[in-house]
C-alpha cells in the first residue's frame, strides 16, 4: 500500500492551514492598529445579537428573495463542511468514507441531503450570477465596484460552482463502481453519464474529483482573506462587537467633553489634572487616517460584504451625490492594509504622505452624509459606516476647519448668538411685532 497520497494530502492540508493562519494573523494585526474601544459590556445582549444577525441571518430577510437564496448558500457552507471533515479524515488516514460505518443506515440519507443542498446552492449561485452580470442590478455597478471588486464577486460564484460540481460528480462516479456500497439521491441521476467508462477510468475519475474538491476548498480557504467573502468568518465577531447603542446616539469626544466640563464649572482647576507625558503623541480630534479609527471600525471594514445594501438605501447616493457608504468601508480597509504593509516592510510606520481623509475619502463625500443611519440599518451584519464618517468629520471640523461654509457660519452664530441664526439675542423676539 502506497502512503504517497496520504503524505501529499497532509502536506497540502498543512500548507493551506499555515498560509491561511499567517494571513489571518496579518489582518488581526491590522485591526489591532486601531484605537482601543470598550465593547465588553452587555455580553448576553451581544451573544443574542450575534446569534440573531450572523447565525440566524435575520437582517438578510429584509429582501426576501436574496435573503432566501443567501440562506441556502449559508446553510450549505455550514453543513457540507461535515462532509469536508470526512474527506480530511480519509486523506490523512487513507480510509474511504470513514463516517459510513459510524453512521450506518443514516449515512446515505445524510449525504443525499448534502447533495440536495449542493443543487440548491448551484441554483442560488446561478441566480446571483444572473443578477450581477445579466440583469445588472444598479448597486453592483457603482463606481467603487469596478475592477477587482466586481471580479472578486464573480470569482466567488465560479469557485462555489466548481466545488459543488466536483462533489456531485465524485459521488456519481463512485455509484458506477462494481463494488459500490452507496447510492445517493442526486448523484444517482448523474451516474449514467459516466457509465461507459472502464473500472479504472471510474476510479481515476472519482479520485480526480475528490482531489479537485478538497484542493479547491484549500484554495478557497486561502482566497478568503483577500476577498470580500471573508465575511463568512468575520460576521460572527463583528456582530458580537457591534454598537448596541440606539442608532441616534453619537459618541462624545472625551477630550472635548472634558474641556466643556471645565468651562462650565467655575470652580474647576484646569491644572489639577496630571500633565500629559511630554513624549506622548498628541491625540487628534476625530480621525484623519485609518489607524485613528477604533479597532471596531477596522473590524467593520474587513467584514464588509460589499453587497451594497447600505449604498442602495443612502438618500445622498440616491440623489446623485458621491457618497457611498460601501466605498467608505472599502476605502478604510484598503488604507489600513496599506498602513499594515508599510509597517511590515519598515518595522514601524514610515510617512507615505497619504491619509484616509483626502487621498481616499473626500470632503465632498463626507459632507453629503445626512447622518440618517439608513446605511447602518440596512447592513445585514451590523457594519456602521456612519461612525467612521462622523470621526472623519470631527477631524475636518476641529483640526482643519474644513467644514462647508454654511456649517462654519452656523457654528459661528451658535458661538456668538447662542442660536444658529445670524440675529442678536436682543432681536430674537422682534418677529412678534410683525
Amino acid at each position: 500500500m502506497s502512503y504517497l497520497p496520504n503524505i501529499l494530502f497532509i502536506a497540502a492540508l498543512a500548507t493551506a492551514v499555515a498560509v491561511f493562519a499567517k494571513k489571518v494573523g496579518r489582518i488581526r494585526k491590522n485591526i489591532g492598529l486601531g484605537k482601543d474601544t470598550d465593547r465588553s459590556d452587555r455580553p448576553s445582549d451581544r451573544l443574542q445579537n450575534m446569534l440573531r444577525v450572523a447565525f440566524g441571518q435575520s437582517k438578510m430577510q429584509a429582501r426576501p428573495i436574496a435573503g432566501a437564496l443567501h440562506f441556502i448558500v449559508y446553510v450549505s457552507f455550514l453543513i457540507i463542511n461535515i462532509e469536508v471533515l470526512e474527506i480530511i479524515v480519509d486523506g490523512i488516514f487513507g480510509t474511504h468514507r470513514a463516517f459510513a460505518p459510524l453512521l450506518g443506515k443514516a449515512y446515505a440519507p445524510i449525504i443525499s441531503a448534502f447533495e440536495v443542498l449542493a443543487v440548491l446552492t448551484v441554483v442560488a449561485v446561478l441566480v446571483f450570477w444572473w443578477r450581477r452580470n445579466v440583469s445588472k442590478l444598479d448597486r453592483f455597478h457603482k463606481p467603487e465596484m469596478k475592477g477587482w471588486a466586481f471580479t472578486d464577486a464573480n470569482n466567488i460564484l465560479y469557485i462555489e460552482l466548481v466545488l459543488m460540481f466536483a462533489f456531485l460528480n465524485m459521488n456519481a462516479l463512485e455509484a458506477n463502481f462494481a463494488d459500490a456500497h452507496h447510492s445517493f439521491l442526486i448523484s444517482q441521476y448523474i451516474a449514467p453519464l459516466w457509465s461507459g467508462a472502464s473500472e479504472w477510468g471510474l476510479h481515476f475519475g472519482e479520485r480526480l474529483f475528490w482531489w479537485l474538491h478538497i484542493l479547491g476548498i484549500f484554495a478557497f480557504l486561502n482566497y478568503l482573506p483577500y476577498s470580500k467573502h471573508f465575511h463568512i468568518i468575520l460576521a460572527f465577531p463583528n456582530t458580537y462587537y457591534a454598537n448596541l447603542e440606539a442608532k441616534g446616539r453619537f459618541e462624545n469626544n472625551a477630550a472635548v467633553t472634558r474641556e466643556v466640563a471645565l468651562m462650565m464649572d467655575p470652580t474647576a482647576d484646569p491644572f489639577a489634572a496630571p500633565a500629559p507625558d511630554a513624549d506622548a503623541p498628541v491625540e487628534r480630534f476625530g480621525a484623519k487616517d485609518a489607524n485613528d479609527l477604533s479597532w471596531a471600525n477596522l473590524l467593520n471594514a474587513y467584514t464588509c460584504t460589499e453587497c451594497g445594501r447600505c449604498t442602495s438605501e443612502c438618500p445622498a447616493n440616491l440623489t446623485g451625490k458621491k457618497l457611498s457608504p460601501r466605498k467608505i468601508m472599502m476605502d478604510t480597509r484598503d488604507r489600513i492594509e496599506e498602513i499594515g504593509s508599510n509597517i511590515a516592510a519598515n518595522g514601524s510606520f514610515v510617512d507615505d504622505g497619504k491619509s484616509l481623509l483626502g487621498d481616499y475619502i473626500t470632503n465632498e463625500e463626507l459632507w453629503a452624509c445626512t447622518s440618517c443611519n439608513a446605511c447602518v440599518q440596512a447592513c445585514p451584519i451590523d457594519i456602521d459606516p456612519l461612525n467612521i464618517i462622523m470621526k472623519l468629520r470631527n477631524f475636518a471640523t476641529m483640526e482643519e476647519s474644513s467644514a462647508p461654509g454654511a456649517l462654519n457660519a452656523m457654528m459661528t452664530n451658535v458661538e456668538n448668538n447662542g442660536a444658529p441664526w445670524p440675529f442678536n439675542q436682543m432681536d430674537r423676539a422682534n418677529w412678534i411685532n410683525e
